[in-house]
């Protein structure tokens, strides 16, 4: 009985363990296996002048040639190519209104002079239908055209008049599911069958009577969209409606469009907004996405890719297969042919043409160091995730970059903002003089500003120019790439060069009293760590807990590094007879006036070093305590990069579906698009979660975003500047700590 008794249990401990390790995690806890996902993408086709690209009506053909109905004519783009031809001689050509593509693949359309159909390269004017026409509807029976002058019905057989009393201003129609056709006016929607006209205009029946498109979905609802927004019917009843609250954009609604995957896309006059069968909603707008905002017509062809008719030009929102491995393989790409310039240094692109990749040149920046050093962090990582040689080889010249940079200006310790060759004609920031009029009104603006003429020297050999000023978040995203480079990629000669070089760094901030001292004698505006600067300059008191924080850490990786005792013995001095710590315990309980969003990352550069490398027991809970209140604080900024060194530090696997969708979200296109979110209907202008910043109500996702860099507000209300692309590192390093950490699998 016993014996029995012991297998009994046996089985059941058995049985329990493999319950408990059989995915029961929850989801958002689960490693993510890497399949390819729907990438979208935009092309642009603009048309030609502002005339021609107002575009009014697009329908692709069973070839797939495009073809559309302009303010300057008709134009089709054949479907391999890439400019669109006119289809009308220049006497002919003037405003045009609707195309339409019938099941024998004969194109009709609508211009100001008539009506046409086109097959096999021959326009043929059709008789006895007087223009203007302002729409065309094919049906299974034949073509309705509703115009100015009246409506018609055309087959192989008739060229019928219709004698129905609708409204002349007709928006849209399309077929029943019998023999009828709705119709959408500037007064309401009409049901037309059998002879019979029925109109539907009441509150009751529509949001509003001003209906411009219309199209059934995939459960045979009937979506009318207008001023107001979408009303879903049935054949007799209002049965919903969707506005603004709902995530149209905007109230003025211009048309609708079935998906082939069964989407409903709504386009208005800020962009489209398109609602999946699982019930979600996603925005397309801006010029990421759209030649123009306003958009008139949607069609779509045999591959699912829409093409958009808008008043600026025709989109097409294109889509391929691909997993985030090629996604990276795309940036890493990207990166390395426009966003690397001499000696390593990781920047942003200036383009000399709005958006126009080809047209870019290098271009400095006054983070250029940071965003270096993140890239030496995911060089690292992706050198300890692959064993590959090159990332190892490249995360060394981007770390004897940041080197470069100190050694440049030929001082015990102080290092650049930047570098460029000396023969650089433009420079951001320029050297300039400021006369005392000017520097009385920049310190009554603010009380640390500092008169900072000579921002640009050119080195000793005469090779570069040399950006002063740094800043701190400079020196946090050095000691940041020092640690991943430390870490996960140097070998012991490099180790040794990353221990003399953070020591020269550290005792010449110990030497000027813990600020950072340019050339002139003066810290910089920004690099300021000092206790006589943090704990008794009340206008240094928004710095006081986050360059506490940074200092602690500087003295924390150097000392673990050289095994100096004097830097742990200035750590703990700072701590015990500064109140260092007592500062950084208000990291994350700032006053809100002093918060920025990019404080939010600085501090997640940092966190790995302190909670890592302390032994303190008390100050290594100290640490993690803060980490876990920092990361919940920045859990609604879904931001991939925190998250994933939050699991990092914490050895853990946290916000993994968040950090994916991000990664998945973020289009290819690093063009750093103007977006104006202040004009969208379906959210509200606010001044949260930070202060500062006019804000939008919810996280845009990021392919609705400016292009991100982590220094950046991702709720701003406007941000983006066209003349630039931004480097990928922002998704790059996210992507490779979460290989690193086992979190995104193959």
């Amino acid at each position: 009985m016993k014996i029995l008794r012991t297998i009994l249990i046996l089985i059941l401990l058995i049985s329990l363990f493999y319950c408990g390790n059989n995915d029961t995690k929850p989801e958002s806890e689960q490693a993510y296996i890497d399949k390819p996902f729907r990438q979208e993408y935009h092309v642009a086709y603009p048309v030609g002048n502002s005339v021609d690209n107002d575009v009014r009506s697009i329908a692709v053909d069973s070839s797939q040639n495009i073809w559309i109905a302009t303010k300057g004519g008709i134009f089709v783009k054949k479907v391999y190519d890439t400019q669109w031809q006119a289809v009308q001689n220049k006497n002919e050509r003037g405003p045009s209104f609707a195309v339409a593509v019938d099941s024998d693949n004969n194109v009709w359309f609508s211009t100001w002079n008539g009506l046409y159909k086109f097959n096999g390269g021959k326009i043929q004017k059709i008789e006895k239908v007087i223009p203007p026409i302002s729409m065309i509807t094919v049906t299974p029976k034949g073509v309705y055209v509703f115009g100015y002058n009246g409506n018609w019905f055309l087959s192989d057989n008739k060229n019928e008049k219709l004698d129905i009393n609708i409204s002349k201003g007709i928006r849209d129609a399309i077929p029943d599911k019998s023999n009828g056709v709705w119709i959408t006016s500037d007064v309401g929607l009409y049901h037309y069958a059998n002879g019979k006209v029925k109109l539907y205009q009441d509150e009751n029946e529509l949001i509003s009577s001003y209906v411009r498109g219309i199209s059934y979905s995939d459960d045979n609802s009937l979506w009318a969209g207008g001023l107001g927004g979408v009303t879903i019917r049935d054949a007799n009843k209002k049965l919903k409606i969707l506005t603004p609250k709902d995530g149209i954009p905007n109230a003025e609604v211009s048309c609708v469009e079935k998906s082939p995957d069964g989407a409903m896309w709504v386009g208005t006059n800020m962009g489209i907004v398109r609602y999946a069968k699982n019930g979600s909603h996603s925005l397309r707008f801006s010029k990421r996405w759209l030649m123009n905002d306003r958009v008139r017509d949607i069609a779509f062809d045999r591959s699912g890719t829409a093409w958009i008719a808008t008043t600026g030009g025709v989109s097409a929102i294109k889509q391929k297969k691909m997993t985030l491995s090629e996604k990276e393989n795309y940036f890493y790409d990207i990166l390395i042919k426009r966003h690397v310039r001499e000696p390593w240094i990781v920047h942003r692109v200036w383009l000399d043409i709005e958006g126009d990749t080809a047209s870019w040149r290098p271009w400095d920046d006054d983070n250029d160091g940071e965003y270096t050093a993140i890239y030496l962090s995911m060089e690292s990582l992706r050198y300890a995730t692959t064993k590959d040689e090159d990332a190892r080889e490249k995360a060394k010249r981007a770390f004897h970059t940041l080197k470069l940079l100190q050694e440049v200006t030929e001082t015990d310790g102080f290092f650049a903002r930047t570098v460029v060759p000396s023969n650089w004609k433009r420079v951001n920031d320029g050297n300039r003089k400021y006369s005392d009029r000017e520097v009385a009104d920049e310190l009554v603006k603010d009380p640390r500003f500092k008169k900072v003429e000579n921002r640009w020297r050119k080195s000793k050999d005469g090779k570069w120019l040399w950006k002063g000023d740094t800043s701190s978040d400079e020196m946090s995203g050095h000691f940041m790439g020092y640690y991943y480079y430390y870490e996960f990629a140097a070998d012991e000669k490099e180790k040794e060069i990353i221990r003399a070089h953070v020591q020269k760094i550290m005792n010449y901030i110990i030497k000027h009293n813990y600020n950072f001292v340019d050339i002139d004698g003066k810290h910089t505006k920004w690099a300021v760590w000092s206790p006589d600067n943090l704990n008794r300059d009340p206008d240094w008191a928004p710095e006081r807990s986050l360059n506490s924080f940074e200092l602690l850490s500087f003295l924390k990786f150097t000392y673990h590094v050289t095994g100096d005792e004097k830097y742990q013995s200035e750590y703990l001095r700072l701590i015990n007879e500064e109140g260092y710590l007592d500062n950084v315990a208000k990291l994350n309980h700032k006053n809100p006036a002093w918060e920025i969003y990019f404080d939010i990352p600085m501090a997640g550069y940092l966190f790995p070093i302190l909670v890592r490398y302390e032994d303190d027991p008390k100050l290594k809970k100290f640490y993690e305590n803060l980490l876990d209140e920092w990361f919940e604080n920045q859990k609604s900024g879904k931001n991939p990069m925190n998250n994933f060194i939050y699991c990092y530090a914490r050895n853990k696997r946290v916000e993994v579906k968040n950090s994916i969708d991000f990664l998945v979200d973020t289009p290819l296109d690093l063009v750093d698009w103007r977006i104006d979110h202040t004009k969208r209907e379906d959210i509200c202008i606010v001044r949260k979660p930070i202060l500062e910043d006019m804000q939008i109500s919810v996280l845009p996702p990021a392919s609705i975003r400016a292009t991100v860099r982590w220094d950046k507000n991702p709720w701003a209300a406007v941000q983006g500047n066209p003349h630039s692309e931004r480097e990928p590192v922002f998704w790059l390093f996210p992507y490779w700590m979460g290989k690193y950490l086992e979190i995104i699998k193959e």
